[in-house]
């Protein structure tokens, strides 16, 4: 490609192809950003409470139990009549969802019966002034000047990355005084002096156990705390696993503007079909490569663009991230392009697109979100580019491996996204109205010549085959073994014959090879091997990206944790499986549509029977 010929495309397409885009639909977007804006800024000074006193609690204002009542606003403080307890229980609808009582003897909590049994929403009422308790005596010990003798304990916790914890040595401290520093210190409960509010259960013993305003988060952005992870005040009781949850909506945030790109991307390569627009580009001295490509750099770089501004943005209010969260944007920013290009190149109208390009973005915005919730936790977090940018905000390091690991799949299947659409960027298919799925057949026969034309024509099909995969072993790995391993083999067994069965179809269907038996063997044994070979590729995964994960070596079948024999049996029987299985395939797609998808579901009976008698006895 020529570079001054690609960004005078990019350059037109800046001043036409975007400039072309709906006023109304431009005004929309502004509309819902704004409306987004609105109410991030209510959420975060405080927004509207729902829960406001939704609990009726009876207790006396001159009890020591009512400042932690009316400091808790899901708790209405209303006068306590003592008549409603006066035979010793509470029935619902006295006015009181609890009641406080004391005595000289103590002090007593009623709870509200229906039938003789606490309701549901009194329990709730009890839990909810117990933790108003304990944040009352929290709050009290903090303003003690002598720290030690409200805190006497101070338990400082350092949270270490399971992929970093080899060799690494867990302990606290035990020394006196004030609190603990850093993201990974909670302050322990202790005794406070004897004004301190007791349990609701019985007179106050002079010991006060708070929670503060939540329990202990995870490691958070530095200076910059959005929603409050960074607390991490309370007692051990309260500590937690961290979790990055301020991370994930944060970097879910790199994500958004991308749905919002493709919109006007597949809009501009829809009207170069529907517009006729795009025949003056194909007799002019250019290649399809530097058309495609010229018109896509705008939007490439304006996703790279905006990524760049949230970085620098979060960069400016305390956060840690860097240019490794634009790296984690780059594949995802081409894989989103890539398939709108494609689902515009198949589309006959807007109506078709905007079904198309809403249903990838839903596919890949799950594809990167989901297995970032795992990040720090498993290594399936890997699968999504996402998590890097995850790591980056946490300040947690990623290795070589595991940013190839997690940004190669993506990359291959948009690369393969833009060769079949490629394929069709041409007169005779650019401006023709056919349904999607023969579209989809056209762009594979595009690439078939002869049977063995097949070989690399599935072979390009393994980077689908590999990203679904990976997110099937995403969404099964947290379900037992007994369960997810059998739904992994049932869900490759489809996934991979479906991929070694339709380039073979499309090759019938477009008259590329005769409907005999010779050549339905010939392109099945081709379109076997093809997928072996690719498939070897993936015995990387385990090496690199998902090592002891027992779901992961059931779905690439490498075997590697059952010794060198299995290995070598692993490596080579599969050839024998994808040949059959893609000739039985191949048999009935010479025979029409119904007799594929017979052969089709044969074949993926066949790869799962294999599946349970030979991988799960081995691996």
């Amino acid at each position: 490609m020529r570079p001054r010929k690609l960004l005078r495309i990019a350059r037109w397409e800046t001043t036409t192809g975007v400039g072309g885009v709906d006023r109304g639909a431009i005004a929309v977007v502004l509309a819902a950003i704004a409306f987004v804006g609105a109410v991030g800024v209510v959420g975060f000074v405080g927004g509207v409470a729902i829960e406001d006193g939704i609990y009726r609690v009876g207790v006396d204002e001159d009890s020591r139990f009512h400042a932690p009542a009316a400091e808790d606003p899901s708790l209405a403080v209303v006068e306590p009549d003592p008549a409603v307890v006066a035979d010793g229980r509470l029935e619902t609808g006295q006015g009181y969802d609890i009641h406080v009582r004391e005595t000289a003897d103590g002090t007593r909590l009623y709870l509200a019966e229906a039938g003789g049994e606490p309701t549901e929403k009194s329990r709730a009422a009890a839990t909810a002034f117990r933790e108003a308790v304990e944040a009352h005596n929290e709050r009290r010990m903090r303003l003690e000047s002598n720290e030690t003798a409200a805190f006497p304990v101070v338990v400082t916790l350092e949270f270490v990355a399971r992929d970093d914890a080899d060799g690494a040595e867990a302990g606290g401290d035990g020394d006196s005084g004030s609190g603990g520093s850093g993201g990974g210190t909670g302050d322990g409960s202790g005794s406070g002096d004897g004004d301190d509010t007791g349990g609701p259960g019985g007179p106050s013993d002079g010991t006060g156990t708070g929670t503060g305003d939540g329990g202990v988060g995870a490691p958070s952005l530095g200076a910059f705390d959005l929603f409050g992870t960074a607390d991490t005040a309370g007692s051990p009781s309260d500590i937690s696993p961290p979790f990055p949850f301020q991370s994930l909506v944060l970097a879910f945030v790199f994500v958004l503007p991308l749905n919002f790109l493709i919109q006007a991307y597949g809009s501009s390569m829809l009207a170069e079909r529907l517009d006729r627009r795009g025949e003056l580009l194909l007799v002019a001295p250019v290649s399809p490569a530097e058309i495609v490509f010229g018109k896509t750099l705008p939007y490439f770089a304006a996703a790279l663009g905006i990524t760049t501004v949230i970085v620098a943005g979060l960069r400016l209010l305390g956060g840690g991230a860097g240019p490794l969260s634009v790296l984690a944007v780059v594949p995802l920013a081409l894989l989103f392009l890539a398939t709108t290009f494609l689902g515009a190149m198949f589309a006959r109208s807007y109506k078709e697109l905007t079904f198309v390009s809403v249903t990838v973005s839903t596919l890949l915005t799950t594809y990167a979100f989901v297995p970032a919730v795992f990040a720090g936790t498993s290594p399936v977090a890997f699968v999504s580019p996402l998590t890097i940018a995850v790591r980056d905000l946490t300040g947690a390091g990623v290795t070589v491996g595991q940013l190839a690991f997690a940004t190669g799949p993506a990359t291959l299947v948009a690369g393969v996204c833009f060769l079949l659409g490629l394929g069709v960027y041409r007169e005779e298919d650019l401006f023709t109205q056919r349904p999607v799925h023969l579209k989809a057949l056209d762009a594979l026969a595009g690439r078939i010549r002869r049977p063995r034309s097949l070989v690399l024509v599935v072979a390009l099909m393994v980077p689908f085959v590999f990203v679904a995969e990976l997110l099937v072993v995403v969404l099964l790995f947290v379900l037992p073994v007994a369960v997810s391993v059998p739904l992994v083999f049932g869900a490759i067994a489809v996934v991979e014959e479906l991929a070694k069965g339709v380039p073979v179809y499309a090759g019938f269907v477009r008259g590329r090879y005769d409907r005999t038996l010779g050549a339905a063997v010939a392109a099945g044994s081709a379109a076997g091997v093809g997928f072996f070979l690719a498939e070897k590729l993936s015995l990387a995964v385990q090496v690199v990206g998902l090592p002891e994960v027992a779901v992961a070596d059931a779905a690439f079948q490498t075997g590697l944790g059952a010794g060198a024999g299995v290995v070598a049996l692993l490596a080579v029987a599969p050839l024998l499986l994808h040949v059959v299985t893609a000739t039985v395939s191949a048999v009935g797609g010479s025979r029409g549509r119904r007799g594929f998808l017979a052969g089709l579901a044969a074949a993926a009976l066949l790869h799962l029977c294999y599946n349970v008698a030979v991988v799960s006895r081995l691996v």
